[in-house]
């Protein structure tokens, strides 16, 4: 008996840690906290059709205990017959009634958030002046296990850290390089696939700025096995004000790169011009669709790879051997950067150096 009771205690503490870790999550990537109009959307419809089912239950169960209760043999003896309903054409009209009516009440905001949340009908709407488009549009790539975010309005592309305006719509085109992969801001909305034979498109809403976040970006996330490495295809959002997007855009347009600024950054750059430069980008200026990451605001980034912290000392282990880190990845290998040699320490200190210095934000 009471190793009974210990099982069944042991049972409703871990339901009700279940319960309070339920209510646990972080505002940066939790569904649960909404931070746009269509994350907003879609958690009111999580909330109505969690009502209809919790009414479902709750109903069903309490006929399902009052049966048990008023009809047991010890009650009504064992020669009671129930009164017969075969054939009720009142109660037939009731339980086919309720479950239409359940169905047309998950159904009809159902159909219509679906069909609002796919209207892009207006995302090549021309200004009134008719220069220039009124919404911000980004061509999402997928790669193998990366991001690239082509702003085609602005000329400017990067990779990694997606930066929006807040209070406005943000228009996607989303495809993939290789495989297939999924688009997801839990926080924001979403998903949607991105595949490589067409382009699928939605737009999102970004109803508050990053920057009151702990770690001062949403997190985006691969939502489609893609490959080994997967789970650790991450990225970041930046949501600005309008008028900090607008410096922001500006900056990126700025063809002329920052000067380097000391002795070991500069050693740095002439090594990234040596061994890296074919295929990372170091300006934004551009258009998408390149085989590598674009590498302009590497330093104003808060991961290296994606998922690990942005420190000089991950830049270098990344560097030197990204298959440890990023298994299925594309990149090379520090020796065959560098023509079959290893990278010495005090080059890899020097090619940090530099990445960290790419900056375009003040």
């Amino acid at each position: 008996m009471s190793k009974g009771l210990k099982k069944w205690r042991l049972f409703a503490l871990m339901s009700a840690l279940l319960v309070f870790l339920a209510g646990c999550g972080r505002e940066e990537i939790s569904t649960l906290i909404p931070a746009g109009k269509v994350a907003q959307d879609q958690f009111n419809l999580l909330l109505l059709s969690t009502a209809v089912m919790t009414l479902v239950i709750v109903v069903v169960s309490i006929i399902y205990v009052l049966a048990i209760v008023k009809f047991r043999r010890s009650k009504v003896g064992e020669d009671m017959i129930p009164e017969q309903v075969e054939g009720s054409a009142k109660l037939e009209a009731i339980w086919t009634g309720i479950p239409i009516v359940l169905l047309l009440i998950l159904a009809v905001p159902t159909v219509y958030s679906t069909f609002d949340l796919a209207d892009v009908s207006s995302m090549d709407v021309q200004a009134e002046d008719g220069e220039g488009m009124t919404n911000v549009t980004v061509n999402v790539m997928a790669n193998l296990y990366w991001w690239e975010f082509e702003y085609p309005e602005f000329g400017i592309v990067t990779s990694q850290e997606l930066v929006v305006p807040v209070g406005e719509r943000v228009y996607f085109n989303l495809a993939a390089a290789d495989v297939k992969h999924s688009f997801w801001i839990p926080s924001i909305g979403g998903k949607l696939d991105t595949n490589t034979d067409n382009v699928n498109t939605f737009y999102l809403e970004f109803d508050r700025a990053s920057s009151e976040l702990e770690d001062g970006v949403f997190y985006g996330k691969c939502a489609e096995l893609c490959g080994p490495s997967h789970a650790l295809m991450d990225f970041k959002v930046k949501s600005l004000p309008a008028d900090e997007f607008d410096q922001w855009v500006t900056a990126m347009q700025d063809e002329q790169a920052a000067p380097v600024e000391g002795e070991m950054a500069q050693a740095g750059q002439e090594l990234f011009e040596q061994s890296c430069i074919a295929c990372h980008a170091t300006s934004g200026v551009g258009e998408g669709g390149k085989t590598s990451p674009n590498l302009a605001t590497f330093g104003d980034r808060n991961r290296v790879a994606g998922y690990m912290e942005h420190t000089e000392e991950n830049v270098k282990n990344w560097i030197e051997d990204p298959q440890k880190y990023k298994p299925g990845n594309i990149m090379p290998s520090g020796k065959e950067l560098n023509g079959g040699e290893d990278f010495t320490e005090e080059e890899l200190d020097a090619l940090a150096a530099y990445l960290m210095g790419l900056s375009v934000e003040e």
